[in-house]
């Protein structure tokens, strides 16, 4: 599964960091789920009571003995309705509590027997009390969106989501990821509704009273968590990898877009079927894109579930696709974590850890070493934290099993990965795929099948590196010093482990003497240690870690020389990115500035950006770089180089851009668009806002509503106060940028004190559901505040509707409590 956890991390740093300090880590130990009964195929049949939002279902479970007899079985449902449980048209004894199911069989059975049981019951969601998965706090299993119709803006879906335990929400079972079963289901639904389902739809059967009903077959093994149910009025668009379906289910108004979204797809499954060596194993692959989902996408096998984020549109895509590495994270999970399955939520990194990798595998691929490494660098960041360094990647001892889904198991666990195919070479970390995903196909793995795989293939002991990276916490934090010594044409490098715990690891050291740098492989095994190397003239630069694959920290003392050799003569993004940051804070050094100049040409267009970002444009003489960046504002290939260039140039406030910025309110890009509007706005007011008015599409609306919304905060033009309280929230929390976040809290205040019922109510709409589906992070804590705050502010107007203002927030502040 794929969430933001660096917008969470972001938003609510305050409240996770209050939140995990209460806790204390857990002693007891979390170890895999014992095995008594397995299961070995799951029948379903089920309808809808759309009023009520239950599930009407039969299940006929066929399960046998793991090892030992049994005489009685455990299932798992929650919150249901059990009606009747049969064996072969004869009632069982059973004791259900709301949460185990547990059944007298009646009979003993040894291991290779296999038996089946038939449960008649009602799944209510509503009524299910738990703990979901990574940003899901109401894990009910089986979501009811929009059941009554009440809201003409959204469709009538019905979808699932399983993990962690939450299958059991909608149908019993044993929920735990160590299970694997095959399945079939018949899915009844109104005939104006599509559904899909995991495996394939061999039958569809018109029913006497307006309904249909669907049959999906799947005949391999997964995990229950896995199992997934999709319903509503969607366009299906077809596309194929070799001669297996590739569907995309999406809302009608993005049917013409699904390909320009969705479309690498089958590349994607090409790819990583050669790098893995393991063909794609599975009978079709459908993606759909749900509303309100509670995550950002989730794997379910053959069946793959994505928020609302996955919609774009042309203008947004000519940028980037921005979803497009949770395509291939949720892709890749079909061989790590659908095909083997962690077997415990403790060793949960063997299925996040290379979901996380590939999306760095399928950028290095497609766009090359810069556009990857720039990927694994954001990833990097949302890992490095205090609380993250104290967790260890594979953790038996933990508070919940939804904590697994952190920065520790996804971020730090793709670095890892990273390391360990640098360390053994590209060759070899693909045979130990191949070795690990054989040997274990339709099962489940733990980091130790992981290691011995890998030494199967590579001949090497790799304890040391699993048992300090996988089975242990932190990482490296290196404080490295240089000595010279002019006289014997020596530098010697000491480095300094400053973190709690050891680590050994090979590390490159460049030693540049002029353009081309000697490389030095050495192996750090101590807290302090030192390495010596011979010189024929003092080296330019000394670079540690110069193969930049180390996770680490490192903390130098570079000059401002040594940071403008690294970035004119340093091969990798990492050592260019470095330096303009190093540089850009001592642009007053005529060298600094003339290399942060020199980076605005950067091969890569991601450094270019960062470089428009960082320079100093106030500075007096510097004509030419305005020359510049008034070039890669209209001409720059990446539309998001202009976009950044445009924003800089805004800065200026010189209506000598006019023409400039009118010009780029024509650009087929949306962050062309958004960041001309913004900057035409402060030079021709009138001209900006006769724009923001003429745009009356929703779609491209909403793609530029990170323009509109400013503009309109600023203007507070009262005709679109609706329209920018449904959208506070992704500029009070979801920016680093402080003038944006300042920005919108006035565009909050303004909504605040409006007498708009229209506008109140989104506003109180959107906190209600920010503030539930964050409630972990302390979210709903936050909401109901600032909640508090609307109904002062609503209480100090003398708006003649008050008191319907007042009962709109307080009807929400019910909704968090």
């Amino acid at each position: 599964m794929k969430f933001r956890l660096l917008l969470l991390t972001a938003i609510f740093s305050v409240f996770i960091i209050s939140a995990q300090e209460k806790k204390e880590i857990n002693t007891v130990y979390r170890a895999e789920k014992e095995k008594i009964n397995d299961l070995v195929h799951t029948k379903l049949k089920v309808s809808f009571d759309y009023d009520k939002r239950h599930l009407l279902g039969e299940a006929w479970i066929t399960l046998e003995p793991h090892f030992y007899n049994v005489s009685e079985l455990e299932l798992d449902a929650k919150a249901m309705l059990i009606h009747k449980v049969s064996r072969k048209g004869k009632d069982l004894k059973f004791n259900y509590d709301g949460n185990k199911l547990k059944i007298k069989l009646g009979n003993i059975y040894g291991k290779g027997e296999q038996y089946t049981i038939y449960i008649k019951y009602t799944a209510r969601p509503e009524e299910v009390e738990q703990e979901g998965s990574a940003a899901i706090t109401d894990a009910k299993g089986l979501y009811f969106i929009n059941h009554d119709g009440s809201d003409p803006d959204k469709p009538v879906q019905i979808w699932t989501q399983g993990e962690t335990e939450s299958s059991s929400c909608w149908f019993p079972t044993i929920d735990s990821p160590n299970q694997k079963t095959s399945q079939e289901m018949y899915i009844t639904v109104p005939n104006k509704y599509v559904t899909l389902s995991n495996g394939l739809m061999k039958s569809q059967t018109e029913n006497s009273d307006g309904t249909r009903t669907d049959y999906w077959k799947f005949d391999q093994k997964h995990a229950p968590y896995l199992f997934f149910m999709g319903i509503g009025e969607f366009s299906i668009v077809k596309d194929k990898w070799k001669e297996i379906d590739v569907d995309y289910y999406v809302e009608k108004e993005y049917e013409p877009y699904a390909k320009e979204i969705f479309g690498l797809t089958p590349e994607m499954i090409q790819f990583f079927s050669d790098y893995t060596g393991v063909d794609y194993i599975w009978p079709k692959y459908a993606q759909m894109v749900g509303r309100d989902y509670v995550s950002g996408a989730m794997e379910n096998t053959t069946a793959v579930l994505h928020g609302e984020m996955a919609y774009q549109t042309p203008d947004q895509l000519i940028d980037e696709n921005s979803w497009e590495s949770v395509i291939a994270h949720e892709l890749f999970h079909h061989w790590f974590g659908d095909l083997v399955t962690a077997e415990s939520w403790s060793n949960l990194t063997v299925n996040e850890s290379f979901a996380n990798y590939s999306e760095y595998l399928w950028f290095e691929y497609k766009y090359g070493k810069d556009f990857a490494d720039a990927h694994r660098y954001d990833e990097v960041q949302g890992y490095i934290s205090p609380e993250n360094e104290l967790k260890d990647l594979v953790r038996f001892h933990y508070n919940s099993k939804e904590d697994m889904f952190d920065g520790v198991s996804y971020n730090k666990g793709g670095a890892v990965l990273h390391m360990l195919r640098n360390f053994i070479g590209d060759d070899a970390f693909k045979a130990g795929l191949k070795e690990y995903l054989n040997d274990n196909k339709f099962g489940t793995g733990e980091a130790h099948q992981l290691r011995l795989a890998f030494e199967k293939v590579t001949g090497k002991d790799l304890n040391w590196f699993f048992n300090q990276w996988f089975f242990g916490s932190g990482h490296p934090k290196l404080d490295v010093k240089y000595t010279y010594s002019e006289a014997a044409n020596l530098v010697t490098v000491q480095i300094n482990q400053t973190q709690n715990n050891l680590f050994e690891f090979p590390l490159a050291i460049d030693v540049y003497e002029g353009a081309k740098p000697k490389r030095y492989d050495v192996w750090v095994d101590q807290k302090e240690k030192s390495f010596t190397f011979k010189y024929t003239k003092i080296p330019k630069l000394v670079n540690v870690g110069a193969n930049r694959t180390l996770l680490t920290e490192i903390k130098d003392n570079k000059t401002i020389e040594n940071y403008i050799h690294l970035y004119t003569y340093g091969k990798k993004y990492e050592d260019r990115r470095e330096a303009i940051e190093a540089l850009a804070e001592n642009q007053d050094n005529e060298n600094a500035f003339k290399l942060l100049t020199k980076a605005l040409h950067d091969k890569y267009y991601g450094l270019r950006i960062l470089a428009i970002d960082k320079i100093d444009i106030s500075k007096s003489n510097i004509g030419s770089v305005i020359k510049i960046i008034e070039k890669l504002a209209d001409l720059d290939e990446k539309t998001l180089v202009q976009a950044k260039a445009i924003s800089k140039l805004e800065k200026l406030e010189d209506k000598k851009y006019l023409t400039l910025f009118n010009k780029a309110l024509k650009s087929k890009s949306s962050s062309v668009k958004v960041s001309a509007l913004k900057a035409l706005y402060k030079i021709d007011k009138t001209s900006a806002l006769a724009y923001a008015s003429s745009i009356d599409n929703d779609l491209d609306r909403e793609s530029l509503k990170d323009a509109l919304i400013p503009v309109y905060i600023m203007d507070k033009t009262e005709t679109q106060i609706a329209f920018v309280a449904k959208n506070l929230i992704s500029g009070m929390f979801f920016t680093e940028n402080t003038d944006t976040r300042n920005m919108y809290k006035e565009g909050f205040q303004w909504v605040s004190k409006s007498a708009n019922e229209e506008a109140t109510q989104n506003l109180v709409d959107s906190f209600v559901k920010m503030g539930n589906q964050y409630k972990q992070y302390g979210a709903d804590k936050m909401a109901i505040q600032v909640l508090e705050q609307v109904i002062a502010a609503k209480n100090e107007t003398d708006s003649p509707n008050k008191e319907v203002l007042v009962k709109i927030v307080q009807d929400g502040l019910v909704k968090l409590q």
